[in-house]
């Protein structure tokens, strides 16, 4: 069939006019697919939180974390990309997959960060800046006349979050059923690269560096007499206080001693063989996110940085593991408190500058079981499901002025957030004969 098709032709003004729209829409075209592109760049840019600049002065703190922040950690929560299924059953091969999501699933729908960043805010809080790095604390000066200032030490993946519930009680003891005579003035820091501490931006930063912070921070506070308390690194910086003795420091308290002998006895007890065992277990099969941190840093923190379930993930491994799980009727620590954690390590995106603590460690050759001899008086209590129980002899030998030592039937490796009333009650007897000293 042949077809005949014509088209009227246009009109002189018709056909102007048609030019004249042609060209203006072709030279929008560049701004449309730039303006398309800054759309896009906009909508990928993470939001992020930034801390205040720090000063010498002690400068008052509160948290206030962007809702853009918030938001845009529910929008990450919203679409994880899940691995499969484990292939042997329970904690074997790292946290199981229906774990995670229940977890993950909390955090989307039940968790509140601003519950916690009241609570936070409830305490005082200030940042200042020593050796050029800004350091945030809480500082609680108790009511009762003649309190003990005591400087008490976080470490990874905790934070702040873990003394939290024994303030109170180390301040106010009257209140918690205490005597006055046991009151404390409480200074809990962030360590470096975690928290609302800054972030190092040079290497340098290992535990001694920070327990000479401490030391200035102590003093720059007004405390002539005070004691300190730390566990996991800030174990580590307890232990160098110790061998530093900073004018003002006249005891510690740890509750993860390190005290290994730099030479193993030929025959061990059953106590100092089930801390070899303990040891042991810790570096082998539960030390790889050690040797992670301790020796590529970096890498991991692209991976944390970016994922909220990663981040919760690495860290809730820990929390399940360490932690004297049996206590708890649901097996393991409240949601709320490890997610309190990790919501706070991933609003000021510190998985990164927090592993390299590890790396800053060992780098300094400070990441052993030992920490050496310490004169300074120290004291320790064992909790039962320590990543080891140091044995008794092993700190007499280590610590000539062992002044107190107890070993108590509850608690695990974050022992102040798990058994806050125990852990408060601790720090009362330990240091009880060091405050007329």
């Amino acid at each position: 069939m042949k077809t005949n098709l014509s088209f009227d032709a246009p009109q002189p003004d018709m056909r102007r006019r048609t030019l004249m729209q042609l060209a203006s829409a072709l030279a929008a075209l560049p701004f449309l697919n730039t303006a398309k592109a800054a759309t896009r760049g906009a909508a990928s840019a993470p939001a992020a939180f930034t801390m205040p600049a720090a000063t010498e002065a002690v400068t008052p703190f509160r948290v206030s974390v962007p809702q853009s922040v918030l938001n845009d950690l529910d929008r990450r929560l919203a679409t994880v990309r899940w691995p499969d299924q484990e292939t042997v059953p329970g904690w074997t091969q790292g946290v199981p997959l229906d774990s995670a999501k229940e977890l993950i699933r909390y955090w989307q729908t039940k968790y509140d960060w601003r519950r916690f960043e009241r609570q936070l805010n409830g305490f005082p809080q200030y940042r200042t800046s020593i050796d050029g790095l800004g350091i945030h604390f809480i500082h609680v000066r108790s009511k009762h006349s003649n309190a003990m200032p005591i400087i008490l030490s976080h470490g990874w993946p905790g934070s702040v979050v873990e003394f939290l519930d024994i303030i109170g009680p180390l301040t106010d003891p009257t209140a918690y059923g205490g005597n006055a005579a046991d009151a404390f003035d409480v200074v809990i820091p962030s360590m470096p690269g975690f928290g609302f501490s800054d972030k190092p931006s040079a290497k340098g930063w290992d535990v001694v560096r920070t327990a000479n912070a401490w030391a200035t921070l102590m003093t720059r506070l007004g405390y002539r007499r005070w004691v300190a308390q730390g566990g996991d690194w800030g174990s580590g910086v307890t232990h160098a206080l110790g061998h530093i003795r900073p004018e003002g420091l006249i005891a510690a308290h740890v509750n993860w001693p390190f005290v290994f002998p730099q030479t193993m006895p030929a025959h061990l007890t059953p106590e100092q063989q089930a801390a070899v065992d303990g040891a042991a277990r810790f570096t082998g099969e539960g030390g790889g996110y050690f040797k992670e941190h301790a020796t590529k840093p970096q890498t991991i923190g692209y991976a944390l940085a970016d994922s909220p379930s990663g981040q919760a993930n690495w860290m809730y491994e820990k929390f399940f593991g360490w932690a004297d799980n049996a206590n708890l009727p649901d097996g393991h620590l409240a949601f709320d408190k490890i997610l309190d954690n990790v919501t706070l390590y991933w609003v000021t995106d510190t998985a990164t500058s927090s592993a390299r603590f590890y790396w800053e460690a060992t780098q300094a050759g400070l990441s052993g079981f030992s920490g050496g001899t310490i004169e300074l008086p120290m004291a320790a209590t064992i909790f039962p499901r320590e990543i080891y129980r140091a044995p008794k002899d092993w700190a007499q030998a280590a610590w000539p002025n062992l002044f107190y030592w107890s070993e108590v039937n509850k608690g695990g490796h974050f022992a102040a957030m798990e058994q806050p009333a125990l852990f408060a009650e601790e720090m009362r007897l330990a240091f009880r004969k060091m405050r007329a000293a």
